[in-house]
């Protein structure tokens, strides 16, 4: 995830995908797949499919780079100086613009208690957040998080009184006082919770596919390498599948493999435990297909309403146009 702190079985009879022209074969390409990522638990099984040779076995050479910053990863994509990049949902429509045409593969990580809220304990309810200090990070997925529960409670995000810093930050600024409430994740979570007139208001395992990220592309790669991108999701797959009977084994090449404040197995493993790994049939789901879009539109459509009510884009496209829907249905 765009998440400064933070998130098969080999697949059989593959149907021919005729929305991107893709076969189940990926022949070696001479230049390499590049793929970007931040720090963040949510990527790991990238790693186990370089290190138990996925990729190989798909006819990839795969390199993956970390860029943490967003404002560096969009770019470079539309440029072509990487060939995907993995971000939240939301934060694709924040980097839209004339003449770039982004697209969604497929998901890597969903948010399953990672983030949430805490609030002072007489905010029982998301309603309740009307006219107070809430602290955020503008523009993250914290705010996405926030504005959509608002939105479900008929609220905006002009009804709260925005302290805008960082997810960490906000965390802090509620231990201490400052604020009503914070959106926020651990370890600032359980402190709130810990605080003398604190409470966990919501965490994200209540709303599924809303804090998720996802493997992005632009048209142009797909329609020149989509065999290609089709096989990163197969490896990425296996390597998912191999993780769930091998999690010691795992979190020790994830670990690596990701490294930073994430390099330590135990630590890699504890934050693990607030993400699910998509798999591929939560994939199939997620992303759904052509004729009956899954949540992944939903979601879209929210940053969409959500990016308007703020001023911050005016993008409008149908959500459904912007997921690449073969690659999950091979």
């Amino acid at each position: 995830m765009t998440h400064p702190f933070r998130r098969l079985i080999a697949l059989a009879g593959f149907a021919a995908m005729a929305a991107v022209g893709l076969s189940s074969a990926a022949p070696a390409s001479a230049e390499p797949l590049k793929v970007a990522h931040s720090t963040w638990v949510g990527y790991g099984p990238l790693y186990i499919a370089k290190d138990k040779g996925f990729f190989k076995e798909e006819g990839l050479d795969v390199q993956l780079i970390v860029m943490e910053d967003p404002k560096i990863r969009f770019p470079a994509l539309a440029a072509g100086k990487i060939d995907v990049l993995v971000s939240t949902v939301d934060t694709l429509l924040n980097y839209m613009s004339a003449g770039v045409d982004y697209r969604y593969l497929f998901a890597l990580d969903d948010s399953k208690g990672g983030d949430g809220i805490v609030a002072k304990k007489d905010i029982k309810t998301i309603a309740d957040l009307k006219g107070k200090s809430v602290a955020y990070n503008q523009g993250s997925v914290s705010e996405f998080y926030l504005g959509v529960l608002l939105k479900q409670a008929g609220l905006k995000l002009s009804d709260v009184k925005t302290q805008n810093m960082s997810a960490g930050d906000a965390g802090a600024a509620f231990v201490a006082g400052r604020v009503d409430a914070a959106v926020t994740w651990e370890p600032w979570l359980t402190r709130g919770k810990q605080a003398p007139d604190g409470h966990l208001l919501v965490d994200s395992s209540t709303s599924p596919g809303l804090i998720t990220d996802v493997a992005i592309t632009t048209k142009e790669t797909l329609a020149k390498r989509g065999k290609e991108l089709a096989a990163l999701y197969r490896a990425w797959a296996k390597a998912v599948a191999w993780q769930k009977t091998h999690e010691d084994e795992a979190d020790k090449i994830m670990a690596k493999g990701v490294g930073g404040w994430l390099d330590d197995p135990a630590v890699f493993k504890e934050t693990r435990a607030g993400i699910a790994f998509y798999d591929a049939a939560m994939n199939k789901s997620f992303i759904g297909t052509e004729a009956k879009p899954g949540p992944i539109a939903e979601t879209i459509a929210n940053a969409e309403a959500l990016n308007k009510e703020n001023g911050t884009s005016d993008i409008d496209v149908p959500p459904a146009s912007l997921v690449a829907f073969g690659i999950v249905n091979q």
